[in-house]
């Protein structure tokens, strides 16, 4: 969760797992839309001395639609190469690292950007930049001293006022993972659980983990279908959809005379996330593999279970008594089709609309004509809470997506789409209880905290029982 180990085969391959996509309007450079796009999920950030990286035989990209398709317009490609100074020794690096670009640090990565334009009769690609420098990850306190310093160094001004980072991060999420999979279970209403136990606060399993992130910082004339900076929400031009892949070689053997992989033929697509917890929470197990190979366009066949979700029939069952009018309501789920496969359109919500028309796609829809809520004014619940600038418009790194999208799903997004529903009393109240204890959102590009570091990290305790 958002997406961290979220299918059975996408997870024993975590250097091409996404983890989770956010897509807003910069409140610093209100003319910009940031994309960033998370990848490698619960990284200790102990985990030497193979620490973590991207991988060099991963196809990485970020997707634009703007034409109501479901299918990529623009796309952002991110290859990386990997060196290795010294070959005799098994250290990641031999002395502090100051600068990205210290002898000390044996196995630096480099990556090229690529803007690619999917038209109509031709597709054509763009080098941006080459060989740019990644940071190092946070080793330690001796290893990387001043990773901030680091950070600085490795955010890039690309042509076109673009900017670019592809490092580690802190993990931005937060859900309590042990709880919700335990049958389930919110710790906060624990004592109405079909298992009841004492009430608690909800404990988030992802503060001390650390994740491999890509963000860029584009016009966003540069994502809008006529090249201009819409200023009208309700026009529909103003609405792009936004989703990020990673993609492998289709044939790969393992070479025993080069004493590694190999990879050969056409790319092809393992993991997608969109929305947050769309496969997580939404797809059943035996499709979610396929989910991850296919493209948002194709969504329809998907929609039976937004219509229709598990969950939403579960919690009247986890929590006897706690929700009987969800329990009752038997009709497709509107509004839950429009947050997460449509778009919301004219007329639901006051001044709003992130609708990119009828075809049926799991992607964020980012309405580049809100203006952006500065970071103290912030509202974690977005649209629900009054903030038009959140989720479901687009997604920013401290929307409470969990809590939002449980209350959805709890039915207390039907009235908008059923004014004849009443929500249950708890639809309102309902989270998983975990606030944002990661490290601090920066307020400047790339806006994910620092990652923790090695050095630092403090395991935690476990409990057989």
């Amino acid at each position: 969760m958002s997406s961290h180990r979220e299918a059975p085969e996408i997870s024993k391959d975590p250097v091409a797992d996404g983890t989770d996509t956010y897509a807003f309007v910069s409140p610093v450079s209100p003319d910009k839309a940031v994309l960033i796009a998370n990848f490698i999920p619960l990284q200790k950030p102990d985990g030497g001395p193979n620490f973590y990286e991207f991988g060099d035989d991963v196809l990485y990209e970020i997707h634009i639609a703007n034409r109501g398709t479901g299918k990529a317009d623009i796309s952002y490609q991110f290859k990386f190469s990997t060196r290795v100074r010294n070959p005799k020794t098994f250290l990641y690096n031999t002395g502090p690292i100051a600068n990205i670009g210290d002898e000390s640090w044996n196995r630096p990565q480099f990556y090229t950007v690529t803007k690619v334009k999917h038209g109509r009769n031709k597709t054509t690609e763009t080098v941006l930049a080459k060989n740019l420098p990644c940071p190092p990850v946070n080793v330690g306190r001796r290893s990387t001293p001043d990773f901030a310093t680091l950070s600085a160094q490795a955010t890039h001004i690309l042509p076109g006022a673009r900017k670019v980072y592809a490092g580690q991060r802190a993990d931005a999420f937060h859900v309590d993972l042990g709880s919700i999979f335990d049958l389930g279970a919110l710790r906060p209403f624990n004592e109405a659980h079909l298992i009841s136990m004492p009430n608690m606060g909800g404990v988030n399993a992802v503060q001390s983990y650390n994740v491999h992130t890509i963000a860029l910082q584009v016009p966003i004339k540069e994502l809008v279908r006529d090249g201009t900076t819409p200023t009208d929400p309700v026009k529909p031009k103003s609405v792009i959809g936004v989703w990020a892949t990673a993609s492998r070689r289709k044939g790969r053997i393992y070479d025993g005379a080069k004493g590694k992989y190999v990879d050969n033929g056409p790319w092809v697509q393992v993991s997608r996330l969109g929305n947050p917890l769309f496969n997580e929470v939404i797809v059943p197990m035996a499709r979610k593999d396929a989910w991850n190979a296919s493209q948002p366009a194709y969504d329809s066949r998907y929609a039976g279970y937004v219509n229709h979700p598990e969950l939403a029939g579960l919690l009247p069952v986890l929590y006897p008594g706690v929700f009987p009018n969800l329990a009752a309501y038997s009709k497709p789920r509107a509004d839950l089709n429009a947050i997460l496969l449509t778009g919301i359109p004219p007329g639901v919500v006051p001044g709003f609309q992130n609708y990119t028309g009828p075809v049926e796609s799991d992607m964020l829809r980012l309405n580049v004509a809100i203006p952006p809520t500065p970071f103290a004014e912030q509202n974690p619940l977005g649209l629900v809470g009054g903030d038009a600038a959140g989720f479901p418009n687009g997604r920013r790194v401290g929307d409470d997506v969990v809590t939002i999208e449980i209350r959805a799903i709890a039915g207390l997004t039907i009235p908008l789409v059923d004014p004849s529903f009443t929500p249950d009393g708890a639809a309102a109240a309902v989270t998983d209880g975990t606030t944002d204890t990661n490290a601090p959102e920066l307020t400047t590009f790339p806006f994910l905290g620092l990652p923790g570091g090695g050095y630092q990290t403090e395991p935690g305790t476990t409990q057989a029982s």
